[in-house]
Parts: C-alpha cells; sequence; structure tokens
C-alpha cells in the first residue's frame, strides 16, 4: 500500500495490540508493541508532529521582527500570526494531553522522534510574547509568559534530547538506511532555547542568576549544535550509500537547514547580551564568534538548502502528495530568516539584508501553502470514524513494502 494511505490509516484506523511499522525508509515492516486499546476505541489520532504547524506559524511572525528591514503593517499582521499560533498551541496541547498517548507514541521509533516539537512550539510562542506581544499585553505580561513558556520547553526539550537517544539506543532498532531528518528534532530544542533565552538575559536578575542564564545557553547551544551534525552525517550518508529518499519523507531533510539556521540565530542573539554579563575581553570573543562562527555554519546551511530544494524539486516533478510533513518546509526557512538577519546586523552587509528579505518572502509564501493545505486536510479528516475491521487485525500481520516511514502524522 501506498505512504499516503499508509498515512491516512495511521491518523483515522483503530489501534491493534501489535502494530507494524517500518524501521527504515526502504525495509519490510518489522513489529514492535503497542499501546492496547479497546474494541471501539478509537485511537489517538494527534501526534506530536502537528505541534511543527505552531513551530512555522510561531516562526513566520517573529522572523518579521527580525527582518533588518522595516515595512509598513508588517508588524500588525506578524501580531495577529502569533496570536494564531497561541490559539492553536493551546488547543494542540489540550488535545494532546486529553489523549494519554505518550507511552505509545515513545514506543514508535518515528513518532518518538517528533516530541522535540511540542518544546520548540512552546519556545517560539514564548519568544513571539516578548517580541510582539508587548503592545497588546504590557512588558511585565510579556515577561510573564516568555519565562513560564521558555523554562516549560527548555525542560522539556532538555528532556527529549536526552531522552530520544536512549531509546534509540536500548528499545528501537533501525536497519542501515533508517536515517531521516526527523532523527534531528529530538537534538534541536535546546539550541531554540539558547537563541530564545537570550531575550531574557537583560531581564534576569544581575549578578550570578543572569551569569548562569548565559552560560546555560552557551551550553545549550554546543549541546544542540553537535548533536546535531553528528546527525547529520547520519543523514547524508544514508543519502550517499542508499537510494534517495521519496514520497513525503523528503521535507523532513530541510530540518537540517532549520538546525544550522538556529545555530547561527543563537550565536548572534547571545553575542548582543554577552557584553551584560562577561568581562570586556570575553564579551568581544562571542561577537569574534557570532560573525566568523555564524557566516562559517551559515555557509553549511545554505549547502544543505541547495540539497534539500533539488531533492523537493526531483520529488515534486515524480508527485508529492499533502502530508504533515510539509510543515517541515517552514520553520527551516524561518530560521534561515534569522540567521541572516543576524548576520545582516553583525556585518551591515547589504547583501545579507536582501537575503534575508528575499528568504522571508518565500517564507509567507510556503506558510500560505501549507496552511491552506493543512486547513483542508484538517477539515477531510475530521469527524471520521475509524474503520472497525483494521482493530483485530491478526498480531504481526504484514501491511506490505513502502519506500518511506510514516513520518509526522
Amino acid at each position: 500500500m501506498s505512504a499516503m494511505r499508509r498515512l491516512h490509516q495511521d491518523m483515522l484506523d483503530s489501534a491493534a495490540p501489535i502494530r507494524p511499522y517500518v524501521c527504515g525508509m526502504n525495509c519490510s515492516p518489522c513489529v514492535a508493541p503497542s499501546a492496547p486499546t479497546a474494541d471501539g476505541k478509537r485511537r489517538a489520532l494527534l501526534r506530536p508532529s502537528w505541534f511543527a504547524a505552531v513551530m512555522g506559524t510561531g516562526i513566520v511572525a517573529n522572523a518579521a521582527d527580525t527582518l533588518p528591514r522595516s515595512f509598513p503593517m508588517l508588524r500588525t499582521a506578524a501580531t495577529v500570526v502569533w496570536l494564531g499560533a497561541a490559539l492553536l498551541l493551546v488547543l494542540l496541547a489540550v488535545g494532546y494531553l486529553r489523549q494519554r498517548a505518550l507511552r505509545s507514541h515513545a514506543g514508535d521509533p518515528v513518532t518518538a522522534q517528533f516530541f522535540g516539537a511540542p518544546p520548540m512550539a512552546l519556545l517560539t510562542v514564548g519568544s513571539g510574547a516578548l517580541l510582539l506581544g508587548r503592545p497588546l499585553i504590557g512588558l511585565e505580561a510579556a515577561l510573564d509568559v516568555d519565562w513560564v513558556l521558555w523554562s516549560l520547553g527548555t525542560v522539556l526539550g532538555l528532556a527529549t534530547a536526552c531522552a530520544v537517544p536512549y531509546l534509540m539506543v536500548t528499545r528501537h532498532r533501525f536497519t542501515p538506511d533508517a536515517a531521516f531528518g526527523g532523527w534531528l528534532m529530538p537534538v534541536v530544542p535546546p539550541m531554540v532555547s539558547a537563541a530564545t533565552g537570550a531575550l531574557l538575559v537583560p531581564h534576569a536578575p544581575a549578578g550570578q542568576p543572569r551569569l548562569a542564564l548565559l552560560l546555560g545557553c552557551y551550553a545549550m547551544l554546543g549541546l544542540g549544535l553537535v548533536a546535531a551534525l553528528l546527525v547529520l552525517a547520519m543523514i547524508y550518508g544514508r543519502l550517499v550509500h542508499h537510494e534517495a529518499p521519496t514520497g513525503t519523507v523528503v521535507p523532513t531533510v530541510w530540518i537540517g537547514v532549520g538546525a544550522l539556521g538556529q545555530a547561527v540565530t543563537a550565536l548572534g542573539a547571545l553575542a548582543a547580551v554577552a557584553p551584560s554579563t562577561l568581562p570586556a575581553p570575553y564579551a568581544r570573543g562571542t561577537e569574534v564568534f557570532a560573525l566568523l562562527g555564524g557566516i562559517v555554519v551559515w555557509g553549511f546551511a545554505m549547502l544543505w538548502a541547495v540539497l534539500a530544494t533539488g531533492l523537493t524539486v526531483r520529488t515534486i516533478r515524480a508527485g508529492l502528495p499533502f502530508a504533515p510533513t510539509w510543515w517541515s518546509f517552514i520553520f527551516p526557512v524561518g530560521a534561515c530568516v534569522t540567521a541572516t538577519s543576524a548576520l545582516a546586523a553583525r556585518t551591515g552587509s547589504e547583501m545579507f539584508v536582501w537575503i534575508a528579505v528575499v528568504f522571508y518572502g518565500l517564507l509567507v509564501i510556503a506558510w500560505v501553502v501549507v496552511t491552506g493545505h493543512s486547513l483542508r486536510h484538517a477539515a477531510r479528516h475530521m469527524g471520521r470514524r475509524p474503520v472497525g475491521g483494521h482493530a483485530h487485525r491478526r498480531t504481526g500481520e504484514p501491511e506490505g513494502r513502502v519506500n518511506s516511514p510514516p513520518v509526522l502524522k
């Protein structure tokens, strides 16, 4: 059966006691346990990957505030988009918690990768409160919202960055061609915490608390960046030594661009606030690191973006059906906007200024397209009941071969 049909069944069918899933991109199904469900009980429809919609919507708003060029009415529109992201975050969080599906999702080697999406959704909306929400709710309320969401997102992100790799080592089993862009999702949240935490450094109590926050952000940046580079090496090895990914898994290649862009953004944001905390020689060193290191990582991000673009164009020609993986296009492009804007602010280069503006234009177009498809997808499937016959599938019954894992369900 096709990958798209598998995707729809995973969202709509009722669960079996033993659920077959795909270990790699081009391998036969293997059998692993999933949470048992009683006859007639609906399977959990909401996966953590849907929080990528909050990430993508939130960064459309936040990136507008970082642009090196101001445009009339853009901030007002960005504020409206941020409010939409905040509302969507509340709806998804309530819906996901009501399902109580955490354990069953942790046992799925594909779904577990996207536990990184909820923390990044919290961090994105929280930073938007400080960047865009102040005129609406006031500085004090915006700070309170950001502190709460940043703290919660950081704790969840660090837990994900530790727990998911542990599960991959001890419980999940993968074939040599299993690596895909979703493997970056658990390790990227600490970098987002570093970039968004920089906004809170000037508002932290002076002295040791502010210093601890700044150094903690740098530590999380190192945690996320080194881990992301290791995963990118595995993904590149998979691309070179095995068949190219096809279908709805291809958009996840763009997550690598987002990881690298977040690193550049964090470097610039932390260097901007370091002089208020670190002694002069070290504060000056952070500025040099942000400039030279940022340009180096930005160059690598552009290389990965070209590779991702080529694979995407190739897949579109062959046919790329809509799936929630399309949200993998949005946050990475938004990270390119914030990274390029940070370099433009630090260097004064007109080249970076216009690259950031062009990236933002592409970001808005992509967001409109993906949002439209997502709304139509939700309207088409909302309220549909699961097919009862699938609830009684025999244990370990194979579902056929597929070309890509059912990611971002």
